[in-house]
């Protein structure tokens, strides 16, 4: 009988808590993890960010994370709703490196890689993404050409044999030889892997370096529109 008070006790002290789960721009946060703190109770949200929860009691205190957003914690306080929202972790986005077909740690990296960002490729007109990169990649070599519609000459491991020295570009994971079939002004990010071991994701083809270049796509979030003209 005692232990029968005692876990309907527990019951009754429990407190449903909801909510919703935003990011900065005030937009759902779909997969994001609710957690109480000390114990293996959580939920997932909804598409729409929306989450629902038992808590043990008053005290308890909900962990509420998201890949590239910092966690925030809530204590339940006999509250039933609880909205909170979320601001994106800028350590941990600096720490990862788009690598060949994943993501790795930079400190897990061994390889020479060279990251540029969007806003240094177009602090300076021009028409392919080889003209942006030149002076931003440490060991990364580019000859401009001079003539309308030509490419640049690129070299990341010098001249590595007698015949084409050009590296291989893979944009968005799509291998290319070429430069100009690409706006400038749709380039997320790039990389340069500049040693050997790219041959172990894209074999003889990196004997002359990669550079792996990923494009803008749509984000969660309010519309932003942009206009750009030289």
């Amino acid at each position: 009988m005692m232990l029968l008070v005692l876990s309907s006790t527990m019951v009754l002290a429990q407190i449903n808590v909801s909510g919703k789960i935003l990011d900065e721009s005030g937009a759902g946060l779909p997969g994001a993890t609710v957690l109480v703190k000390g114990t293996t109770t959580g939920v997932v949200a909804d598409f729409d960010g929306n989450y629902s929860i038992s808590a043990p009691s008053a005290e308890s205190i909900l962990v509420f994370s998201f890949i590239g957003y910092e966690s925030q914690e809530q204590v339940v306080q006999n509250r039933s709703l609880i909205n909170v929202q979320l601001k994106i972790s800028e350590s941990s986005l600096q720490e990862v490196i788009v690598t060949g077909y994943g993501a790795q740690s930079k400190r897990d990296i061994t390889g020479a890689v060279t990251t540029v960002a969007t806003n240094d490729l177009l602090s300076m007109p021009a028409t392919t993404f080889a003209q942006q990169l030149q002076g931003r990649a440490a060991g990364v070599n580019i000859v401009n050409d001079a003539t309308p519609g030509g490419e640049a000459t690129v070299r990341i491991r010098g001249f590595g044999t007698i015949g084409n020295n050009n590296p291989l570009y893979v944009i968005d994971g799509v291998p290319t030889e070429r430069q100009g079939n690409l706006n400038p002004e749709d380039i997320e990010s790039i990389q340069v892997l500049k040693d050997a071991s790219a041959a172990s994701i894209y074999g003889s083809r990196a004997a002359n370096g990669v550079v792996i270049i990923t494009t803008k796509r749509g984000k969660v979030g309010k519309p932003t529109i942009s206009f750009n003209t030289y």
